[in-house]
């Protein structure tokens, strides 16, 4: 049971939430969810997703598995908060490709007395923490992780493994880019050295990674 389950955040103040996990585990549907029962409960709702994230559809929130709600795309955290009225409760899917003003922005929100439920990859495909995400964990109320199914092993996946070439970090894709790992096929396929952001990490990894594509 997440900390969110135990103690739900229903009272007068404001609050952040963030969902994580890797590709595949259910955190759209999770983010949905939560916005499904405060529509239930009478409150005033927006759905905010980044502009770059069209692969399903430009005006909707959709899960792998084809749940959809409506959603705002937005450019950047500023136009975010500027969109931002009367709501009680905002969601931000994909929250990980924000700029880093999307933490402010968050703490802003939930100051102002919104419930603001975020939900995006904690980690990238070379395994380091993604964009805001750490950030926004620290501050969030309420913390779920989430978890995958290895394509490989049938266990619990953390990572998420990019399978296409490219070399930017922002790749978006689905079942045909990307495949979910637990961590000892992970670490098989895509050597880390756990020194973030060193161009040495980059390319042992990135190496591993293409090694692993061509078998």
């Amino acid at each position: 049971m997440s900390a969110f389950e135990s103690l739900p955040p229903h009272g007068p103040n404001g609050s952040i939430e963030v969902i994580a996990g890797p590709m595949f585990s259910g955190k759209t549907e999770e983010l949905l969810r939560r916005v499904r029962r405060a529509v239930l409960a009478k409150q005033a709702v927006q759905i905010f997703k980044p502009e770059r994230d069209d692969r399903y559809a430009k005006l909707e929130v959709v899960s792998h598995d084809d749940t959809r709600m409506q959603a705002r795309p937005v450019s950047d955290s500023s136009a975010l908060e500027a969109a931002v009225s009367h709501e009680d409760v905002i969601g931000v899917d994909e929250v990980q490709f924000f700029d880093d003003g999307i933490i402010d922005v968050c703490n802003r929100l939930a100051d102002r007395g919104i419930r603001v439920v975020v939900a995006g990859l904690d980690l990238d495909y070379r395994g380091c923490p993604f964009g805001p995400m750490p950030l926004l964990m620290a501050h969030a109320e309420y913390v779920t992780k989430l978890h995958a199914v290895c394509c490989e092993t049938g266990g619990r996946a953390h990572f998420s493994f990019r399978m296409s070439d490219g070399d930017g970090v922002v790749q978006l894709g689905g079942t045909a880019e990307y495949k979910a790992l637990c961590r000892a096929v992970y670490n098989k396929v895509y050597v880390r050295d756990h020194v973030q952001g060193t161009k040495a990490g980059e390319e042992t990894g990135k190496a591993a990674g293409e090694n692993a594509r061509s078998k």
